[in-house]
C-alpha cells in the first residue's frame, strides 16, 4: 500500500449539503475561478452544467457538495464571486466506499491504482491521474498508453 494515501472505511457521511446556483449572466473564466475557490476552501465536488433558463435563455449551473460545517463558506464564495442572487441548498447523505491504495508495475515506472471497496471486495479501481500524466509526459508517450499498460498489469 501506498503510504502517501492511508486507507479509510466505507462510511455514511450524514451531514453534507448540495448547493446549487443558476447562471446567465456569468463569463466563463469566473466559473473556472469560482471552481478553484470553492475546492481550495473544502468543498468536496464542484461540476457545472450546461442548462436552459426562463425565456429560452442558455445558462449554467453550479452544484457543489460540501460538509455542514462549511457551508458558510461556500455561500460567501459564491455571493462574493459571482452574479447570483440566491443559493438553493439540501442536506443529503453520501454513501463512501473504503478505499485503498496499490502500486502497479509498469515499463515506465510505478502507478498508484485506487480501488473501491464495498462489502470487502472490490468493485470499483482506477489509476492515479497524476501518475500517470507524469509518466506520460517524462517519457513522451500518449496517456492512454499508460493507461493501457495499467490495466493490462492489473488484469482487469
Amino acid at each position: 500500500m501506498d503510504s502517501r494515501f492511508p486507507p479509510n472505511h466505507e462510511h455514511l457521511d450524514h451531514d453534507m449539503v448540495k448547493m446549487e446556483v443558476n447562471f446567465d449572466d456569468i463569463p466563463g473564466e469566473w466559473l473556472g475561478h469560482v471552481m478553484d475557490l470553492l475546492l481550495e476552501s473544502g468543498a468536496n465536488d464542484v461540476y457545472y452544467t450546461p442548462i436552459y433558463m426562463k425565456k429560452n435563455r442558455p445558462g449554467t449551473m453550479l452544484q457543489l457538495l460540501c460538509s455542514q460545517e462549511n457551508v458558510d463558506r461556500m455561500k460567501e464564495i459564491v455571493f462574493r464571486e459571482t452574479t447570483t442572487l440566491g443559493i438553493r441548498y439540501y442536506p443529503l447523505t453520501v454513501h463512501r466506499l473504503e478505499r485503498t491504495f496499490e502500486q502497479v508495475p509498469t515499463e515506465w515506472g510505478q502507478v498508484t491504482v485506487k480501488k473501491g471497496i464495498y462489502g470487502g471486495k472490490a468493485v470499483q479501481w482506477a489509476p492515479e491521474f497524476e501518475d500517470c500524466k507524469r509518466i506520460a509526459l517524462q517519457h513522451g508517450i500518449p496517456l492512454k498508453k499508460v493507461y493501457e499498460q495499467v490495466w493490462k498489469s492489473t488484469g482487469e
